[in-house]
């Protein structure tokens, strides 16, 4: 199971709100609701949200095996 517990905590490091996220990378709320229920995004999701924050892709998710 993917997961995206490392991007809030890399958020707050990086001082970005999910208000700012939305406005920086144009991520809807419906995809912010997606990330904290880990549910599917696309991955060119995950390159905004890389983007954005300026971090690598284990900065903000993470496998987990369930």
């Amino acid at each position: 199971m993917i997961i995206f517990d490392k991007l809030w905590g890399t958020m707050k490091e990086k001082g970005m709100s999910t208000y700012t996220l939305r406005e920086v990378c144009g991520i809807d709320s419906k995809t912010i609701r997606r990330l904290r229920a880990n549910e599917n995004i696309e991955t060119k999701t995950i390159n905004k949200l890389c983007d954005a924050l300026n971090c690598k892709v284990e900065d903000i998710m993470e496998y987990v095996k369930e």
